[in-house]
């Protein structure tokens, strides 16, 4: 199967490239040089990173392999939206809006919600990945 970007944009809950620019951006605002937020932000990137990898390889995989995965690839999913959620915590507790968590959605009230948080978290590792040249 040959994935595209505007493939993406017609599913559900997808997320433009530019949309995820300003809520990255937002994001790192919020953040700024806080020491705490930075060691939580940078927990989020590597767990962001390791769930980009397993979904980025997923369409390359029989489905054996996919049924054997999958609860990796799950629990690894969990472990972003908790990084997510730790983050927005944190920046609350320091008086910050985190309009950009809302924009991502929660999975309480749509499950889609899920999906674009994945979106996302790829989008965090793309960014990391043309970072390190």
């Amino acid at each position: 199967m040959v994935c595209t970007y505007e493939k993406y944009l017609k599913q559900p809950k997808a997320i433009a490239f530019e949309t995820m620019q300003m809520i990255h951006t937002e994001m790192l605002a919020e953040i700024g040089a806080d020491m705490e937020a930075l060691e939580l932000y940078d927990e989020l990137m590597k767990v962001a990173t390791r769930y980009a990898s397993i979904r980025a390889n997923w369409l390359l995989l029989s489905c054996e392999e996919k049924n054997e995965q999958d609860s990796g690839r799950t629990s690894c999913h969990n472990s972003v939206i908790t990084h997510f959620n730790m983050l927005t915590r944190y920046l609350k507790q320091q008086g910050k809006t985190t309009a950009w968590r809302d924009e991502l959605g929660y999975e309480e009230d749509d499950p889609y919600n899920r999906k674009t948080i994945g979106d996302f978290t790829c989008y965090l590792a793309f960014v990391n990945g043309v970072n390190a040249r």
